[in-house]
């Protein structure tokens, strides 16, 4: 695809502060600093000026105005991408487009249970405006008080209750966005048909503003949840958490919400690193699981779940279990879960991954992979954890103890994860389950994956986006 990227003229930068005004233009390097380095610290980029528009109308004029001098954009909203998706290049030529200005919940409809909100609107506070109108959206992270709607659209996000609600594309009825043209894509009218070729709403979910500048989302709602049970769960091993997880989802169905895999080791790391928190279950067991059911009736949830865990337990396929009584005992187990990647951090350097296989094989890569990992780099420990229930678990690589983290992980690193990711490619798996790919595994997209997959994407952003103007160097070459 023909590079024709220009670095942006004085003209340009005037008109564009002319435009925008002085809460929308900024070229102060102290203001823009915080959002020039990704949420891991491994990128650090340059940008002539921050450009932060409040509308719509705004975004589609500074787009046309960079096309017309081939000036390359990079979109941003929160800023808590995990892999360098939202950086701009180190040679300053790139603008940075923050849509945190854009901040508003249009409308929320309570008998369609649709919500438009805008690109900049923090999910958190989302979350909070729907649950006012008796609602909820489905699709909580541990980043909820910092990610925004149009980041999670754009990077197809997951989060804890994929597997009964489904990814970010499956909640996105609508999308407005500013294609490379400048022009305004309309489309958030939530059509349940709509049979005019190519699904554009799904096609720029998880383009990671390659393909266009999301501004806003219709987003499918629920009820919000009148009764929930939160059970943490001593198993012995992945397989035998795989086994429950067939077990309650046989026996409870749509109702069971989350099933998240945690390894003694990730749980000692909280214990030892995030203050107030202890282990629910005294003894030490190797693995644990955090279900959670969710519906109308707190009788009927819990007892549909005592019933088939103490069944379960007089069978031999889980070790012990604790149910928490009330709301309170639930977020506590839940915090153990969300604090792992803080804990792992103050533990010391990791290569971490994000990957998904096929459920039924998740057992086998986390048992067979560290095995290969340990051949090919002897002491290197690994940690998989996460969410079991829909094929995605965070596959963390650890140096060898008493090593030097950094000097290691400077130099195994890539060969460690090119090894890691193989692995899930011949498994049939994807190497980005959640945070997509960004610049820190366009590479190995590159080298490992399918090339008819590849010349498909190449294919399509060149037609979007053929002067490569939109977030350039990330997700694809």
């Amino acid at each position: 695809m023909p590079r024709m990227i220009c670095q942006p003229s004085p003209e340009l930068l005037s008109r564009l502060a002319e435009l925008l005004g002085p809460k929308g233009y900024t070229a102060d390097t102290d203001i823009m600093a915080p959002w020039l380095t990704d949420w891991r610290g491994k990128y650090v980029g340059r940008a002539a000026a921050m450009l932060s528009p409040d509308n719509t109308q705004d975004v589609a004029a500074i787009v046309r105005l960079c096309a017309e001098e081939r000036v390359a954009l990079v979109p941003q909203g929160g800023n808590s991408g995990m892999v360098g998706g939202a950086t701009p290049s180190g040679d300053g030529s790139q603008l940075l487009l923050s849509l945190r200005r854009m901040n508003r919940v249009r409308t929320i409809d309570s008998a369609a249970k649709i919500g438009v909100a805008e690109a900049g609107v923090i999910l958190e506070n989302f979350h909070h405006a729907v649950l006012a109108q008796g609602l909820r959206f489905p699709l909580t992270l541990g980043g909820k008080g910092s990610a925004t709607i149009g980041g999670l659209v754009s990077t197809n996000a997951g989060g804890t209750q994929v597997l009964r609600h489904g990814t970010m594309r499956a909640l996105v009825a609508g999308i407005e966005a500013v294609l490379p043209d400048g022009s305004i894509f309309d489309g958030l009218a939530p059509l349940k048909k709509d049979n005019r070729g190519y699904d554009l709403r799904h096609l720029l979910c998880g383009a990671e503003g390659t393909l266009g500048i999301v501004t806003a989302a219709s987003l499918h709602l629920v009820p919000a949840v009148a009764a929930r049970r939160t059970a943490w769960i001593a198993v012995d091993s992945p397989e035998g958490a795989l086994l429950l997880l067939r077990r309650l989802d046989a026996s409870i169905g749509r109702e069971l919400e989350g099933f998240e895999l945690i390894p003694r080791a990730c749980l000692d790391a909280v214990l030892r690193h995030i203050p107030q928190t202890r282990a629910p279950i005294a003894a030490s067991y190797p693995w644990y699981v955090l279900a959670e059911l969710a519906g109308d009736g707190d009788e009927a949830l819990g007892q549909a779940l005592e019933t088939q865990l103490a069944a379960a337990l007089d069978a031999g396929l889980i070790r012990d279990v604790v149910i928490a009584k009330n709301d309170s005992e639930s977020e506590a187990f839940w915090r153990l879960r969300d604090s792992i990647s803080e804990a792992e951090r103050a533990e010391g350097p990791a290569l971490q991954h994000d990957i998904s296989v096929p459920v039924d094989l998740m057992p086998t890569f986390i048992a067979d992979n560290p095995l290969r990992l340990e051949r090919a780099f002897p002491g290197a420990r690994a940690l998989s954890f996460g969410h079991l229930g829909d094929g995605n678990v965070h596959h963390h690589i650890q140096p060898p103890k008493d090593s030097d983290g950094a000097a290691w992980l400077a130099r195994h690193g890539t060969a460690v994860s090119h090894m890691v990711y193989a692995h899930v490619i011949e498994l049939g798996g994807s190497i980005s389950a959640e945070h997509g790919i960004g610049q820190i595994k366009r590479d190995v997209m590159a080298a490992l994956d399918s090339p008819a997959r590849l010349a498909a994407l190449r294919a399509i952003k060149a037609g979007l986006d053929p002067a490569g103007i939109f977030n350039p160097g990330k997700l694809i070459d």
